[in-house]
């Protein structure tokens, strides 16, 4: 493929890629994706990897591979501060027309680039790529990741795609965008679907990680879960807004039909399963209501500091940039 130079220059496409303790699949990550983009003429690329305070050699590989291959730029930051913060920085620090976010497991195939680039260049300022098939990913996370994605298109005003991830390309005008949006806390799906523009989808096939291991455990995939819910719905307030005015109405006519049975009837011995039964049972809907508001609490504690996203320790790129 060959693309026209616009405004005298190539076109600069930045691929971004967080990294933490991906060791094993270094060598091959850029094994695959030069092999890709050295196929497509008329653009040139950098490679962003984000060195999200790994505790294996990642950064070492990471450092040796830019010192083969001057286009990689390698930021690494002063310690781990989760995937989304990692993937802000690298796209912060883009330089491209148009940025490409990817996960260094290779489950989502940089074969899908030149398509990605092809569909921007006929006009598209947004290229998601659709899972079309999750045969590579595990029952369970299938189906919780479906649940995910109808629950919180449910909740939210803000629609995510089902089975889109972070693999997309974004045009420069989408990236500028992105990097005025204040939150502290990112959930980088959602905020890919909140600033919108001229959207098109093309469908692969998801594919086994290549080398390693999946960072993210049950217990931090159900956070991210309701980290995504909270991040763009205030509809689970309002659910207990309604489930504490239905209990109020319960408790008023209960109370009001044991008032008329004292006075029909005289005073029963009181039903004291029933009673344990009812101040557990509104006890705990009491606690969860608490613990979800304490999650709308705790984001609003957190974005008050006003702390970075991430901090770099150092950016590691070769002197003359290709």
């Amino acid at each position: 493929m060959d693309y026209s130079k616009e405004q005298g220059r190539p076109r600069l496409v930045s691929i971004v890629a967080p990294f933490f303790n991906e060791s094993e699949g270094v060598e091959l990550y850029f094994a695959h994706i030069t092999a890709v983009v050295d196929t497509i003429a008329g653009l040139t690329f950098e490679f962003v990897c984000v060195d999200d305070g790994s505790r294996d050699d990642t950064l070492t590989r990471l450092l040796a591979a830019a010192q083969r291959e001057p286009r990689i730029r390698v930021l690494e930051l002063s310690r781990n501060f989760g995937k989304e913060a990692a993937l802000t920085a690298g796209i912060d620090h883009a330089r491209g027309d148009a940025v490409v976010p990817i996960d260094a497991d290779l489950q989502d195939p940089p074969e899908l680039i030149p398509a990605l680039i092809e569909k921007w260049l006929a006009g598209a300022e947004v290229v998601v790529a659709r899972r079309a098939d999750r045969r590579a990913d595990s029952w369970i996370k299938r189906k919780t990741a479906e649940w995910f994605y109808r629950l919180h298109n449910e909740l939210s005003d803000v629609k995510i795609p089902q089975n889109v991830g972070d693999f997309r390309l974004m045009d420069r005008c989408v990236v500028e965008v992105l990097k005025k949006l204040p939150e502290r806390q990112r959930f980088m799906k959602g905020l890919f679907a909140w600033v919108g523009f001229r959207t098109v989808e093309i469908e692969y096939t998801r594919k086994p990680r290549a080398a390693g291991e999946s960072k993210f455990s049950g217990w931090k995939l159900w956070n991210f879960a309701l980290e995504g819910i909270t991040s763009f719905s205030i509809a689970p307030l309002k659910i207990w807004t309604y489930v504490g005015l239905v209990g109020a109405l319960l408790s008023f006519a209960y109370g009001s039909w044991i008032v008329l049975y004292t006075l029909v009837r005289g005073v029963a011995v009181p039903g004291y399963a029933w009673m344990i039964v009812t101040v557990l049972f509104m006890g705990s809907l009491q606690l969860l209501s608490v613990g979800v508001l304490g999650e709308y609490i705790g984001r609003i504690y957190l974005e008050t500091k006003q702390r970075p996203r991430y901090v770099v320790r150092a950016v590691h790129e070769a002197d003359i940039q290709t």
